[in-house]
């Protein structure tokens, strides 16, 4: 399978599939994110089209996240013009959507491929696989997820989950919410489609209608305070145990860490 695939579509029954199909594991970078909106836009755009699965055409793997090879090679401008694109311009076309996107994740899902997924309307996960947010052992932050994740599950389990960067099991994921449903892997994507035709089913004039309004009720500040985390990741980035993560990761190493020194603004007596 080459590297240089990117995207499968096809469309069936009034249902779009989109799967991600870069070898080894589906990192997500420049050309990746651009097919992904491609696809996403085609979709929306295709009158014989009523409801997109996002899923993987990679056996055991959904999406390990960004390509951090790429991000460490890259200058400052270019990560944040990544950043931008992948988060913003990826919630932007969901929210615009007039159709329903479900994702199906058939592998682990990693730190971007979570944040992928998260964007869509509903999640189907196989049982068998985990979910993780393990930005934190690199020197990341997985920042889309301060946004999204407290408003899923409790703030107390979010902050375990973000900051201690250990997997979750599919099972549990779907009983806190963070997931519609875990089913047999052997079943995940015709559950998933599924649910794509039911939703096929209805009116396409009232479901893009019903969309929006939900998407404009749900959303208040949500993308303004997702702009807000992304400016602290471009900001993460620019750090030295940030460069350091990343640069032990492509290494195959250990990072090395700098000494604790206390952050502007966290000094006792300025909390309100």
């Amino acid at each position: 399978m080459s590297n240089e695939t990117r995207i499968d579509y096809d469309v069936a029954d009034q249902v779009a599939v989109i799967a991600l199909n870069r070898a080894p594991v589906n990192a997500i970078d420049h050309p990746m994110i651009d097919a992904i909106h491609a696809a996403l836009r085609r979709a929306d755009d295709d009158p014989d089209v009523r409801a997109v699965i996002l899923t993987s055409a990679l056996p055991g793997m959904f999406c390990g996240g960004m390509d951090l090879r790429m991000v460490d090679a890259g200058d400052a401008q270019d990560l944040r013009e990544f950043v931008y694109k992948f988060y913003m311009e990826t919630m932007n076309i969901q929210y615009a959507m007039r159709k329903p996107t479900i994702t199906a994740i058939n592998g682990p899902a990693r730190g971007a491929g979570m944040s992928l997924a998260i964007t869509s309307d509903v999640i189907f996960a196989a049982d068998d696989i985990d979910l993780g947010y393990p930005e934190i052992d690199i020197g990341l932050i997985p920042a889309i997820h301060y946004v999204h994740l407290p408003r899923q599950i409790s703030r107390h389990k979010a902050f375990e989950l973000l900051f201690g960067g250990k997997p979750i099991p599919a099972a549990e994921a779907c009983a806190l919410g963070l997931v519609n449903h875990a089913v047999p892997r052997a079943r995940l994507l015709s559950e998933a489609r599924a649910m794509a035709l039911t939703f096929a089913a209805k009116s396409p004039a009232i479901m893009a209608l019903g969309r929006k309004s939900f998407m404009r009720a749900n959303d208040l500040d949500y993308r303004r305070n997702i702009e807000n985390q992304i400016e602290t990741l471009c900001n993460v980035f620019d750090t030295a145990d940030g460069r350091e993560g990343l640069r032990a990761f492509v290494e195959k190493r250990a990072p090395r860490w700098s000494p604790p020194r206390r952050l502007a603004g966290t000094e006792r007596g300025n909390a309100q």
